[in-house]
């Protein structure tokens, strides 16, 4: 059996790559092509183009390339002809997965999307094509069964994969004390700083995120670097402040941390359910943000918030994030008091998407489909 699978981002790579080794436990004979990175390559995808060169961000840099984008779009449907997959399988990644399940469906090639586009944010007129073009989608997101039942779209709620991820990733995680001998870092609490994986985010957020850490001298501040991109290009943004940097171990250095910034995304959930009080930091260009404020439809950025339908974790957005709000924030969530009534949140929002095995109710249902 063949497969093409696309994800466009770090999260999609790792959601993907678990889909993957559960479809090839079902079945031995899957062959696996694959725009991704290189935990789908570990398990044993072909990767025809790596996410780190298809992530652009906002509206302004979608727009600037945008000629890059068609590029890749049209590669990857002659891509699809010449391998002729019994299916596709797409990872969120809306823009580019949505025009390459039209081409799909005009090809007859059965289509089937894990981990939905957050259409119930913004474009819920998404739904209508998606209906037409996409076989079976699998949410994991408890709310997004409901949302897609107002469309008459029947979806599979399989669970939030990242349960999983962070169970198995417990198990490997050292002492604190190896930890931080490994890494060279002190014996001071630590605030974890999460800016997020594309460079254009970085280069905005960090600095806002580092200039509160003078203000702390009892905690140590290390930065959570993404794969995608290179250790000096940390160090540039950082300048002379004296703070380490962990690459790839994002996990573990959260599950060691009394508190962390996070730039909105996937990572203010890993956040929570790793039980580490939060504060959810976003600003973009100015053009982008303003686009979003006319479009976007929910109340709050981060996927904790939406969730519980509440504020259980700060958000500072656009001109709210500043040194001094981020200064105020994490100085809330250091306290006691402020801290347990976060972690009695988090409890109830484990409770709510306490499913396990996303991805293997995933691998077991388009299996199913396609034996049909």
């Amino acid at each position: 059996m063949k497969l093409y699978i696309i994800a466009g981002e770090a999260s999609g790579d790792l959601h993907a790559s678990d889909l993957i080794r559960e479809l090839k436990h079902l079945r031995k004979d899957i062959e696996v092509r694959a725009w991704g990175g290189d935990l789908m390559k570990a398990e044993g995808a072909e990767i025809v183009k790596h996410y780190r060169d298809l992530a652009f961000m906002g509206f302004t840099e979608v727009i600037t390339n945008l000629k890059t984008i068609l590029k890749n779009i049209e590669y990857c449907k002659k891509d699809i002809l010449k391998f002729k997959p019994d299916a596709i399988i797409l990872v969120d990644y809306p823009g580019f997965n949505l025009r390459i399940a039209e081409f799909a469906k005009k090809n007859n090639i059965p289509v089937y999307y894990y981990i939905s586009p957050q259409v119930w944010a913004w474009k819920s007129s998404r739904v209508f094509k998606i209906r037409e073009v996409v076989k079976k989608m699998f949410v994991i997101l408890p709310f997004e069964k409901g949302f897609y039942k107002k469309f008459n779209y029947d979806v599979e709620y399989v669970g939030h994969p990242w349960q999983d991820v962070i169970k198995r990733k417990k198990k490997l995680f050292s002492e604190r004390s190896v930890f931080i001998r490994k890494h060279g870092l002190n014996d001071k609490p630590i605030v974890a700083i999460l800016p997020g994986s594309r460079k254009q985010e970085i280069e905005t957020i960090l600095p806002l995120m580092i200039s509160v850490s003078d203000s702390f001298p009892g905690y140590q501040f290390i930065i959570a670097a993404a794969p995608s991109q290179s250790l000096s290009f940390y160090k540039d943004l950082i300048g002379d402040k004296k703070l380490s940097i962990v690459a790839d171990e994002t996990y573990e250095l959260l599950s060691h941390s009394e508190a962390a910034l996070v730039t909105s995304g996937t990572a203010t959930l890993e956040t929570a359910l790793l039980n580490i009080p939060e504060v959810v930091c976003y600003k973009g260009g100015v053009i982008s943000y303003i686009i979003a404020r006319m479009l976007v439809k929910i109340k709050f950025i981060s996927l904790v918030n939406l969730i519980m339908d509440r504020e259980v974790v700060k958000e500072l957005i656009q001109n709210n994030l500043t040194a001094n709000s981020i200064e105020e924030e994490l100085k809330k969530i250091l306290e006691p008091n402020v801290r347990s009534k976060i972690l009695g949140d988090y409890a109830k929002l484990n409770e709510i998407l306490n499913t396990g095995g996303a991805a293997a109710k995933t691998a077991s249902m388009i299996l199913d489909d396609l034996n049909r």
